[in-house]
This record gives structure tokens, C-alpha cells and sequence, in this order.
């Protein structure tokens, strides 16, 4: 048994409404239709929204950010990687100038979110 869940695709920042067909048994999603009532995009879907749906369930997908520590990346909790990129932008900032330091999110938001 397939459960519909109606939700945004995360390819891009158009905001595409995406319907997500899920096997709960095995907690997987089976495949992917454009929300035909989304006002979006009206049911339609590009290649990547229909069928980019694979890294969901990697399992090399990251799940906890990482920080390097003797040289190595080691898993950290969000609030010592967010303190730890904080620092490192505001000695950026006192050694070189703000002009040094510009920053892009993602692709897959929209300006506001970046």
C-alpha cells in the first residue's frame, strides 16, 4: 500500500509541488508525481523533480554535520559546527576586511532562504 504526501520538490527554488508515493511498510518512496493542484507548476514536473528522488535514502547521504579535527572530519553536534563557522568568519573578517567574505547556501532555495 502506497501513502500519498503532498510536498515541495527540494531541486531547485521554484517551489514545484510534488506528490511522494510511499511504501510505509519499508519506508521507501516509490515514485514521484507533480501535485496537479499545486499552482506551481500544475502536475508538471522537470527530469530531476520526477525522477532525482534516490538520494533520500542514501545511505552515504550526511546526516550530522562534520568539522575536521586533527585532520580529520569527525561528526559534531549543530551548535559546535555553527560556533566553529562563526568563529572562522570573524577572524576572516578582523585579519582581511568584510569584503573578504561572501556566501552561497544552495541552488536548491529560493533567494529569501539563501
Amino acid at each position: 500500500l502506497l501513502t500519498p504526501v503532498n510536498t515541495i520538490c527540494t531541486y531547485c527554488g521554484v517551489g514545484c509541488g510534488v506528490t511522494l508515493y510511499v511504501d510505509e511498510a519499508h519506508n521507501r518512496i516509490r515514485y514521484v508525481e507533480g501535485n496537479r493542484n499545486s499552482p506551481v507548476n500544475q502536475g508538471l514536473l522537470c527530469v530531476k523533480g520526477r525522477f532525482g528522488f534516490d538520494f533520500i535514502q542514501s545511505e552515504e547521504r550526511l546526516t550530522t554535520p562534520l568539522i575536521r579535527k586533527d585532520g580529520e572530519l569527525v561528526p559534531a553536534s549543530w551548535q559546535e559546527a555553527i560556533e566553529l563557522v562563526a568563529e572562522r568568519f570573524t577572524a576572516l573578517r578582523q585579519r582581511y576586511g568584510s569584503d573578504v567574505l561572501a556566501g552561497f547556501s544552495s541552488a536548491k532555495t529560493t533567494n529569501e532562504e539563501n
